[in-house]
């Protein structure tokens, strides 16, 4: 039953976020700022239809680089409600029905690790989207996990921070389950199926999701970053380190 009713209130808020993304259009050009604005309402309301309540700790910044752990798609959910932000994700979410056409009217930069080429115009655009009052949020494992280590943080993309001397902020995500249910169970990772995943999730009772932010700071060098930041995030997480930074 919780599961049919909540899937009921997901597919109507899916709907809404749809409707509101038309009556934002007509009032003019969809900039950076209002595209993270809509999509910060959308994601509220997706996340109140899964049950899936949220806590705050440290301060979410209001512009620069944000770097945290990735957990499964529900990430991008619970930082949106936390703060207006624009995503860095992989190309393949751009494909997705529904989703995909979610993530462009949100102001995605969609990358393709494989690509040089595209590593380089998502650093570009990255490096524009860093000058405006509107975080970019990237996750540098470039994958989820199951949230036991920290993967190896890709450096690339904090170049951009570096050269435009703007901050970087760690942040933490974590799920909390009632029962004492590992958070590994609604971790989305590796090879598992969207849609199973996401029957999971609606018939998860208690599901706790808390954010953990630091203190941004600028940096010198990608490498340093890369490494700063992992080191705080896995302080934040309390989770293992697992190899280095990668290039």
């Amino acid at each position: 039953m919780r599961r049919a009713w909540r899937a009921g209130a997901l597919a109507w808020a899916l709907t809404l976020c749809m409707i509101r993304l038309g009556l934002v259009r007509l009032r003019g050009p969809l900039t950076p700022l209002r595209r993270a604005l809509w999509l910060q309402s959308a994601s509220r309301g997706v996340l109140s239809s899964l049950g899936i309540r949220s806590s705050v700790q440290g301060t979410p910044p209001s512009h620069g680089l944000v770097v945290s752990n990735h957990l499964s798609y529900l990430d991008i959910l619970i930082y949106s409600a936390v703060m207006p932000c624009a995503f860095v994700s992989k190309l393949e979410i751009s494909r997705w029905p529904y989703f995909g056409v979610a993530a462009r009217a949100g102001g995605t930069l969609f990358i393709d690790r494989s690509s040089r080429a595209s590593v380089a115009a998502v650093g570009s655009e990255m490096t524009n989207r860093l000058k405006l009052p509107v975080p970019v949020l990237l996750f540098p494992e470039g994958t989820s996990t199951d949230g036991s280590q920290l993967l190896p943080f890709h450096t690339s993309l904090f170049q951009p921070a570096v050269a435009a001397g703007a901050p970087v902020t760690p942040a933490a995500v974590r799920y909390v389950i009632s029962g004492g249910v590992p958070e590994s169970e609604l971790c989305w990772f590796g090879n598992a199926p969207f849609l199973p995943h996401l029957w999971k999730a609606l018939g998860t009772p208690g599901f706790f999701a808390e954010i953990t932010f630091g203190e941004p700071r600028t940096f010198s060098d990608r490498r340093i970053a890369a490494q700063s930041a992992r080191e705080d995030v896995t302080a934040m997480r309390g989770t293992e380190l697992f190899q280095g930074t990668t290039q």
